[in-house]
């Protein structure tokens, strides 16, 4: 399988990349959000792809990082999506927003996205919530990955982690105490434990 393609690109539109590798032009069909990431048209770039291979069509489907394409995968589990429909749903949404959404079963947010019907929104939420394959080099709760890395070291699972982490982050933000950065993480670890631990 492919993995990616590198070289310059050679031009955009709202759909698809343009990319000039050893004197082959390749055209590779990405998400909007994708696309607006990407350096400008004659930079170097790297895209990771997927080849979409049917008896009557060849497609390279591209991806700024991992995990956008984690989830473009776990979209094709998903009864009656193809390809190019969840390209569709990942030009509507960025990766962190459309797991929240998940996780919350927030299925009128999701029937807000390019191509997707009450019927379809329904199906992702019975079929992905709770079971995503993301890659985990980008914790959804960023600047506190290390605790929620820390927390998963200890047995805890990673979602709840990560939900843990971040009700305790909001509760001790909100709080009137003003300690220095080591105390809050010091604090927020502790807190994240209790939580996970009633």
């Amino acid at each position: 399988m492919i993995n990616s393609i590198s070289g310059i690109i050679t031009g955009k539109d709202e759909s698809s990349v343009f990319i000039e590798n050893n004197g082959i032009e390749w055209q590779i069909l990405m998400p909007f959000n994708s696309i607006t990431k990407m350096p400008k048209t004659g930079e170097d770039a790297r895209v990771l792809v997927y080849l979409h291979h049917r008896e009557d069509v060849m497609q390279l489907y591209g991806f700024y990082d991992k995990r956008e394409r984690s989830l473009f995968f776990d979209l094709l589990k998903v009864g009656g999506i193809g390809p190019k429909q969840a390209v569709r749903i990942l030009s509507g949404i960025e990766v962190d927003a459309f797991i929240r959404q998940l996780d919350e079963n927030d299925v009128d947010a999701l029937t807000r996205l390019p191509g997707l019907g009450k019927k379809t929104a329904q199906k992702i939420v019975l079929t992905l919530r709770g079971k995503l394959s993301l890659d985990d080099e980008t914790s959804s709760s960023g600047s506190h990955s290390d605790i929620i890395n820390a927390l998963t070291d200890m047995g805890f699972d990673r979602k709840k982690a990560e939900a843990a982490v971040r009700k305790a982050a909001d509760e001790l933000s909100a709080s009137a105490d003003s300690s220095d950065a080591s105390d809050f993480e010091k604090n927020l670890f502790k807190k994240a434990i209790v939580m996970l631990s009633s």
